[in-house]
């Protein structure tokens, strides 16, 4: 609509007020008020463009991550009053756009059809020794415009070291398989140890406090890789395992 009023404007001269709004469909009124505005708009572009400054300068001094409500929130500190809409109008304005972070992808999906494994720590994050509990999980890493990588790792509780990893371009159960490898390597076995994870369906890696009494990481691939929420002899390499499945990851 601005535009028809400015059009009607630049050509008044020419082709009369009266003519041009009948050709372009607006009502003399409304263009009229629009021209007695003028000087509103004016003053109002000024303050934009001297507010847009203070705005890039504090983009800038932040790397150019901050968006509108944390800029706003500077400019707060700074003694300006101005509201978080006003602020994120003018960065639409003059082409300033903050850190956009993507959609988080959701690593640890719930299996509805799994039954639940027993929490064997009772909630407690604590361990007396080394290689007695771990906890897993499994992140995911993006990487560039192609997409994400996913990290399986494994932490000892008692020393809060990560105990082993493995990544991967999926999330299937050989991610958390190699990440028992690379554990079991690291540590020379996990016999007796438990390992604790969310509920999740993701490779069997993320099934509630599992128990890892490991008589040989091949016996756990034989079982873990048939499908996540098999019984203690997933992880176990036998029947001799006490507690719920568990697959981790690591290197």
């Amino acid at each position: 609509m601005v535009n028809r009023f400015q059009f009607v404007a630049d050509h008044q001269q020419r082709y009369g007020v009266k003519r041009l709004c009948q050709i372009i469909g607006v009502s003399r009124s409304s263009y009229y008020y629009w021209r007695s505005a003028a000087g509103a708009r004016a003053a109002r572009d000024a303050a934009d463009a001297a507010l847009a400054g203070r705005i890039r300068a504090v983009h800038t001094a932040h790397d150019g991550t901050y968006g509108a409500p944390r800029i706003t929130a500077e400019l707060h500190d700074a003694g300006l009053r101005i509201n978080r809409k006003r602020v994120a109008r003018v960065m639409r304005r003059f082409g300033v756009q903050g850190l956009r972070l993507r959609r988080r992808v959701r690593t640890t999906v719930p299996d509805p059809a799994a039954a639940k494994a027993p929490d064997l720590i009772g909630r407690d994050f604590t361990a007396g020794q080394p290689n007695q509990r771990y906890v897993g999980d499994i992140t995911y890493l993006p990487v560039g415009d192609r997409g994400f990588l996913y990290l399986a790792t494994v932490i000892d509780l008692h020393s809060r070291r990560l105990a082993g990893w493995a990544i991967a371009d999926h999330m299937r159960t050989d991610l958390v398989i190699d990440a028992l490898h690379a554990a079991q390597r690291t540590r020379g076995s996990l016999h007796g140890a438990i390992m604790h994870t969310d509920h999740g369906a993701q490779g069997g890696f993320n099934r509630s406090s599992q128990h890892l009494d490991h008589g040989g990481v091949h016996g756990q691939e034989q079982e873990a890789g048939a499908g996540a929420g098999r019984g203690a002899e997933a992880v176990g390499g036998g029947p001799g395992a006490a507690g719920a499945d568990a697959i981790a990851g690591s290197a």
